[in-house]
């Protein structure tokens, strides 16, 4: 049966690297065109929302409603409140533009900071994590915009934003609050633009997108073009509905 709406990770389902998977572009077209609902949910929190919507555009000529673009930056910034005016960034530029779209000031002073949002940077140096870890340690609040320790590159997994966590975790003596799929921070954010209840969640990550799905209660859709090649990998707790080997396969799987 056709959903009503498809959520799609990015990274190893869309594309690796800047490369794109199996025409995913054309994929897209026509399950646009069929009318479903398409939204895009990614972990990957280095990349603003308007960087993402081109980077969709430049790989795979599909243009993204911005709207349905979501980011655990996104999720990250949602989870500051009232009592964290400003906020020390440990991750890319989607965070910085995420924490000061909800109106936090963004610190660079680990002694005044309220609050340390860490993820994904291509840039991330040591200082960074000095600070961060001295932060905390003062009191500010630890968010992770996720904990996904790698990420697919062309050449291999790189380093992910869990690599990061793990770090500061282990400087701190402190758990964080974790924001991304298959969190509830994220899973909010994604059933705000749900336009049905016939969803279906296209991941490559068992503990990420198909945790996510099952939290959702949203089917299941792996995709063995990212981090999983081998679907009896994954562990029972996140068995998909449907295993397919790359976005190629949707049509015929959904029948549009």
């Amino acid at each position: 049966m056709k959903p009503s709406d498809l959520v799609f990770d990015l990274d190893g389902v869309i594309w690796v690297g800047d490369h794109e998977i199996d025409d995913a572009g054309r994929i897209l077209t026509r399950a646009a065109e069929a009318g479903i609902n398409l939204l895009f949910a990614t972990n990957n929190a280095s990349r603003t929302r308007a960087n993402l919507v081109s980077e969709i555009k430049s790989i795979t000529g599909f243009e993204a409603d911005p709207t349905k673009v979501i980011s655990s930056a996104m999720a990250g910034a949602a989870l500051l409140d009232t009592n964290d005016r400003s906020c020390l960034v440990v991750a890319g530029p989607g965070v910085t533009e995420a924490v000061e779209s909800v109106g936090v000031v963004v610190s660079d002073d680990w002694r005044t900071a309220d609050a340390v949002i860490a993820g994904f940077s291509r840039d991330l140096a040591y200082p960074q994590l000095r600070d961060a870890t001295l932060a905390i340690r003062r009191g500010a609040r630890f968010i992770a915009t996720n904990t996904d320790s790698t990420f697919p590159a062309p050449d291999g997994q790189w380093p992910g934003a869990g690599a990061t966590v793990a770090f500061l975790v282990e400087a701190t003596g402190t758990r964080p609050l974790v924001a991304g799929k298959p969190n509830r921070a994220i899973r909010e954010l994604i059933s705000q633009r749900l336009v049905g209840d016939r969803v279906a969640v296209v991941g490559d990550r068992p503990e990420t997108d198909l945790a996510l799905a099952k939290a959702g209660k949203w089917l299941a859709v792996l995709a063995l073009s990212g981090v999983t090649a081998d679907a009896t990998d994954v562990p029972d707790r996140y068995k998909p509905d449907h295993i397919i080997e790359s976005v190629a396969a949707l049509p015929d799987l959904f029948g549009f």
